[in-house]
C-alpha cells in the first residue's frame, strides 16, 4: 500500500490523523514495543521509527539524548530494519523511517530503498537532505512506492515552498516554528498563516509538527491541517511515567 492510499483510507473515518515518533532502541526495543502498543490503542495512523544517529541536527535535547543512549547500548541499523519489519507486520498503523542522510549514504541508495520496502515502510524523512541533492534517492524511492517526505518551514520563501511542493510525496511535514524539536509552540495566527502558505504550494495533506503537546494543540490542528505530529511530548510522558504516563498523556489529548 502506498502512503497516499493509507492516508486516504484512514481519512475517510477520521477528521484528523496522528503521527507519532519512537527512537529505535531507546530506552530499549522492548520499551519501544510497549510504547507502540499504547499508540495503537489510541488509534495513531503513522509512526516515525527513528534510526539513531550520532549527530541528529533537527532534534532537541530529549531526542538527542535518546539517540546517543540508543547508540551507546549498541543499536545497529540492521536491528532497526528488523524491528521495523516486526512492527509493520503486527500493528494497524503504518511506519516511516526517520533519520539522517548518513544512513542512506553509507548503505547506498538502492540498498536503503530496498530494505525499507522489505521492512514495510511507506516512506522516509531525512531532514538534513536538501531536495536539490535528493534526486537519485527520491526517484528510486518513488519507483518502489516509497514516499520521500519533504519539510516546509517558516523561513521558506513562497518560491521555495513551491519547489518543495513539487518534490513532495505522500504528505508534507510542516515545521511549526524555527529551531529543533522539543520546545513549546504557540498555535496561533502565525502558524495558521504558515499552513495557508504551504497549502498554496501543494495539494498533499499537511502534517504539523514541533511542539504538539496538548489537547488544545490537537483541536487547533484539526481545524487547520490534516495530520498532527506528536514526538517529544510522548517520549517525555514515557520517561516521566512509563506505560501509565504515556497512556494518560494520550487520553488527555482527546484525539478525534
Amino acid at each position: 500500500m502506498r502512503l497516499s492510499e493509507h492516508l486516504a483510507a484512514r481519512g475517510r473515518t477520521k477528521k484528523l490523523l496522528v503521527m507519532t515518533h519512537v527512537v529505535c532502541g531507546y530506552p530499549s526495543f522492548e520499551d519501544n514495543w510497549r510504547e507502540l502498543e499504547i499508540m495503537a490503542e489510541f488509534g495513531v495512523d503513522l509512526v516515525e521509527l527513528q534510526f539513531p544517529f550520532s549527530e541528529p541536527s533537527a532534534d532537541g535535547p530529549l531526542f538527542v539524548k535518546a539517540n546517543q543512549e540508543s547508540l551507546a547500548r549498541g543499536t545497529t541499523v540492521e536491528q532497526c530494519f528488523e524491528f521495523m519489519a516486526r512492527v509493520s507486520a503486527h500493528f494497524p498503523f503504518r511506519v516511516l523511517m526517520m533519520g539522517y542522510y548518513n544512513t542512506a549514504f553509507k548503505m547506498g541508495h538502492e540498498d536503503f530503498v530496498r530494505r525499507l520496502a522489505q521492512a514495510g515502510a511507506l516512506g522516509f524523512i531525512l531532514p538534513d537532505l536538501p531536495v536539490e541533492e535528493a534526486g537519485e534517492l527520491n526517484a528510486l524511492a518513488v519507483a518502489a512506492d516509497l514516499a520521500p517526505i519533504v519539510l516546509m518551514t517558516p523561513t521558506s520563501t513562497d518560491a521555495r515552498l513551491r519547489t518543495l511542493g513539487a518534490a513532495a510525496r505522500g504528505f508534507v511535514y510542516v515545521v511549526a516554528r524555527k529551531g529543533v524539536t522539543g520546545g513549546s509552540t504557540a498555535m496561533n495566527e502565525d502558524v495558521t498563516l504558515l499552513l495557508d502558505r504551504c497549502r498554496a504550494a501543494t495539494q498533499l495533506p499537511l502534517a504539523l509538527g514541533f511542539g504538539v503537546a496538548s489537547r488544545e494543540d490537537i483541536a487547533f490542528i484539526a481545524e487547520h491541517a490534516d495530520i498532527a505530529i506528536i514526538g517529544t511530548a510522548a517520549l517525555r510522558a514515557w520517561e516521566n511515567g512509563g506505560e501509565l504516563g504515556l497512556r494518560a498523556f494520550f487520553a488527555g489529548l482527546q484525539l478525534p
